[in-house]
């Protein structure tokens, strides 16, 4: 359905993008966020998925900056690598690169898309949403850095999806990041780190299925009704 797009942040970086468009007019944008895995099957499913259900999608290749076509396997070497990329990148300059992605989308809407992000996008997205007015709103699934950016206030409407059984993300992150942020809406599941993604061990379908039903909810309310 997608098809490979050019992006252009404002510092001048050219990435590369994976794109969707419904099949008729968009109820909005989604920009899809993606892990420290790269633009694998997984994310592009995800922005097939979002085109499917009436929003214009894209997903910026964010390890562009160091190495492109990066697609790294889910295990524990795909894993290090993955986060050796995303510690060579820092979040300033990935920040530039959603915000490029989200231009693109408004640019077909008219208004500012949502960011879903997962894994590593998830703490970006949280970032966006705090840095960034030209976005709608954002949603974060499993941000495990977003402990680390807990002073910076969102300016946009936030949803957060955390698993109960996430080593990476001690309930007592989930619990400061709550009490910091009372308007933030959170949610919790019986599930671990990626649960999200059927293409991990982790993948939890029903924890899956209600976090969606959330965020389409989120969606409607914020950048658009679909059907």
């Amino acid at each position: 359905m997608g098809a490979s797009v050019i992006l252009e942040a404002s510092d001048g970086h050219r990435l590369d993008a994976y794109q969707a468009s419904p099949a008729g007019e968009p109820r909005g944008g989604v920009v899809i966020v993606q892990e420290i895995f790269g633009i694998k099957h997984h994310v592009r499913a995800l922005v097939d998925e979002y085109a499917s259900l009436g929003y214009a999608a894209i997903a910026p290749a964010l390890f562009d900056r160091v190495r492109r076509g990066v697609e790294l396997d889910y295990t524990s070497e795909g894993t290090q690598e993955g986060r050796a990329l995303r510690t060579q990148i820092g979040w300033d300059a990935p920040v530039l690169d959603v915000v490029a992605a989200a231009r693109a989308l408004a640019g077909l809407t008219g208004r500012g898309p949502a960011v879903i992000g997962f894994c590593w996008g998830g703490s970006l997205a949280w970032l966006v949403a705090c840095r960034s007015a030209e976005v709608a709103c954002s949603v974060a699934y499993y941000g495990a850095q977003i402990i680390q950016f807990i002073a910076e206030r969102p300016r946009v409407p936030v949803l957060l999806h955390f698993g109960e059984r996430d080593a990476l993300i001690p309930p007592g992150d989930v619990e400061a990041i709550r009490g910091a942020h009372p308007g933030v809406a959170i949610f919790a599941y019986p599930a671990d780190h990626g649960f999200n993604c059927a293409d991990r061990a982790a993948h939890d379908p029903a924890s899956a299925a209600l976090a969606q039903r959330r965020t389409l909810a989120f969606l409607e309310q914020h950048i658009g009704a679909i059907g």
